[in-house]
């Protein structure tokens, strides 16, 4: 009985700390400066955006016709698509037919975008917003996270399924060949020097690439302290990783959730320098090393800053509301805008008698023309 009640005593100390931690983040220098409710039906997942031409990308999924009702009009079906916004006023400027999936990005050498769609991958002029050709992929392949390296002019895909990335050719689309991660990757980024950092979802590691020889060369491992990890950024300077979790490896007290967590470690070496909790799981994190500051945007409609006051000193600066569900995050480095994006969904349906073990409750449907972006600046 003792040990039950110190349990319980010690969830609760650390609720109210976690707790007292959040209001004091609360107010902070960023804000929502701007929502564009832009509209437009389809799935979708992460955002990009082109700095050097003043766009912001965002693939969209294909979606069904809905036939109008008493009270709704009829939203006509839509095809699978990148759909293009000017970065500095969110006005649409067109879409890319005939590519969409899960991610986007330019590479500013050669000025070709790419998009990890499916089956095939997509090459586009991002400034005619014309598709330039498809890439076959090995079978098996499930294109998702995707970034272009502008040190040496390649492109990773990565793939859940085959647990390994893709690399091409920014200037003619060639697949040079894969990368064996060794797990299941989300987020990817680079220092410039040579190196490919990914953070791998389920196995709670960071891999690190030797991006000449295509190999990976050692994993930074930190299952001891955050699990479900899709968010990752990188001080290149510094040599910090900030890998943001959605559970940490603390035992949480009965009918209480794990709590999400960022784990920042040294590049270099994978020593794990602190831990900070966060209150909601994150799909993207970003760094700007003009502010020294990492972005963690949380699907439960939160965005952390932490700041870098040392490079092994950070401190949670600030917990900012966004809009529910917006968990992926893009930069632009010219102003220091953060975008995010999330979609209102209506009532989930009724729970099924016999619900699949281990499922969950099903989402409602999305509520059209609710499709928001969000600009977070100072």
């Amino acid at each position: 009985m003792r040990r039950t009640i110190l349990a319980a005593v010690v969830a609760l100390l650390c609720s109210m700390s976690i707790g007292l931690a959040h209001q004091a983040a609360s107010a902070g220098p960023y804000k929502v400066i701007k929502q564009a409710k832009v509209g437009g039906e389809g799935g979708w997942d992460y955002i990009y955006a082109d700095v050097g031409d003043r766009r912001l990308f965002i693939p969209r999924g294909a979606s069904r016709e809905i036939p109008a009702t008493d009270t709704t009009p009829a939203v006509p079906a839509a095809v699978a698509r990148i759909m293009a916004y000017d970065l500095d006023t969110l006005a649409p400027i067109g879409e890319i037919a005939d590519t969409g999936g899960n991610g986007a990005t330019v590479c500013p050498k050669s000025g070709h975008g790419f998009a990890s769609s499916h089956p095939s991958l997509s090459m586009f002029d991002p400034k005619k917003l014309t598709l330039i050709k498809k890439i076959d992929v090995p079978e098996g392949f499930g294109a998702d996270g995707i970034y272009c390296d502008a040190s040496n002019d390649r492109v990773y895909v990565f793939s859940h399924p085959t647990k390994n990335a893709l690399v091409l050719n920014d200037a003619d689309g060639a697949v040079l060949g894969t990368i064996d991660l060794g797990g299941t990757p989300e987020q990817g980024v680079a220092d410039g020097k040579g190196t490919l950092y990914v953070v791998m979802q389920a196995e709670s590691n960071v891999a690190v690439v030797d991006e000449k020889t295509m190999k990976t060369t050692a994993h930074y491992d930190f299952a001891a302290k955050g699990g479900r990890c899709n968010g990752l950024a990188l001080d290149a300077k510094n040599g910090v990783l900030f890998v943001a979790c959605g559970a940490s490896s603390m035992t949480p007290a009965q009918g209480q959730p794990a709590q999400p967590t960022m784990v920042i470690l040294s590049a270099k070496d994978g020593k794990i320098l602190t831990t900070l909790p966060l209150p909601g799981g994150s799909d993207g994190a970003q760094f700007n090393p003009a502010t020294m500051e990492a972005f963690a945007t949380l699907g439960n409609g939160h965005l952390v800053v932490v700041k870098e006051t040392s490079p092994t000193t950070f401190e949670l600066e600030q917990d900012l509301e966004t809009m529910n569900g917006a968990r992926t995050i893009t930069l632009d480095t010219k102003t220091g805008h953060l975008f995010t994006m999330a979609q209102v969904f209506g009532p989930p349906p009724p729970p099924s008698a016999n619900p699949p073990a281990g499922g969950r409750g099903g989402r409602g449907p999305a509520v059209p023309g609710s499709f928001t972006i969000l600009t977070i600046g100072k």
